[in-house]
């Protein structure tokens, strides 16, 4: 029965998000177009360590892509039916809470997969990038998977911030994260000030856990995981706190 109401909560949420160009062109055409412009045109057969860039490139923004995906399919759709009173409208119905959280994380790594896809697609198409089945396989399972601790944190926004607010605070986290952690420019081309600051971000995690699948990564992926699950757990935290807030003003 749960189930059948998570699925069911999904398929409307995805209908919902499809029928939205202002979530779907830009989550997609974005990595998309970066790394057809960086990756690629840009000179995609030179070397960045024992890799190309375009298969450099394809991991980095693939990062990029699924962060994007996890922080605007989370922050903004929250914030918006925070403040038109539908999750208002949830809690009242025989709804189980946890569908709707499901549902949202479910069509938030379906978008993932299929900006990791489409990237892979170019990157073997017109970017030359061959890999092993099982790399491929290892890359495209660390990005979508990887989307989960930044819908956390995308929830935590959405808790926080207003439908008005939302998107833009999404922005001033999301393109400084992806920046300062290297999805953009490699993290040895940074300024040693930013090079520092890089470890202590989750993106930075996200970007070197894609890179390790096809080789020129940095640090283990044990560590690179358990810090993302670390972000998770906070932004899951800072998520309920924003929820506890909400009941209180709404019951107290």
């Amino acid at each position: 029965m749960i189930a059948n109401i998570t699925m069911t909560e999904t398929r409307a949420e995805l209908t919902k998000l499809v029928r939205l160009p202002a979530y779907v062109l830009p989550t997609i055409a974005f990595p998309l177009g970066f790394y057809a412009f960086f990756g690629l045109a840009m000179g995609g057969s030179q070397r960045i360590g024992a890799t190309t860039a375009a298969a450099y490139m394809l991991a980095t923004f693939g990062a990029f892509g699924v962060v994007g995906c996890a922080l605007f399919g989370f922050a903004v759709s929250v914030a918006v039916e925070r403040g038109q009173g539908w999750l208002l409208v949830k809690r009242a119905s025989p709804m189980p809470q946890a569908a709707y959280f499901v549902a949202k994380l479910l069509t938030t790594m379906l978008f993932a997969a299929v900006v990791v896809l489409l990237l892979c697609g170019l990157a073997s198409e017109f970017g030359g990038v061959r890999l092993a089945p099982a790399a491929w396989l290892e890359l495209i399972a660390a990005l979508v998977f990887g989307s989960i601790p930044f819908a956390a944190l995308g929830l935590a926004i959405g808790f926080v911030a207003g439908p008005n607010s939302a998107p833009a605070i999404v922005n001033l986290v999301y393109l400084p994260l992806s920046f300062v952690s290297g999805l953009w420019i490699p993290i040895e081309g940074l300024p040693p000030a930013i090079a520092h600051i890089a470890p202590f971000l989750p993106t930075y995690h996200l970007g070197q856990l894609a890179l390790g699948t096809i080789g020129p990564g940095h640090g283990s992926a044990v560590t690179h995981v358990l810090i993302l699950v670390l972000w998770t757990i906070a932004g899951v935290a800072a998520a309920a706190y924003g929820m506890k807030r909400d009941e209180g003003r709404t019951y107290g």
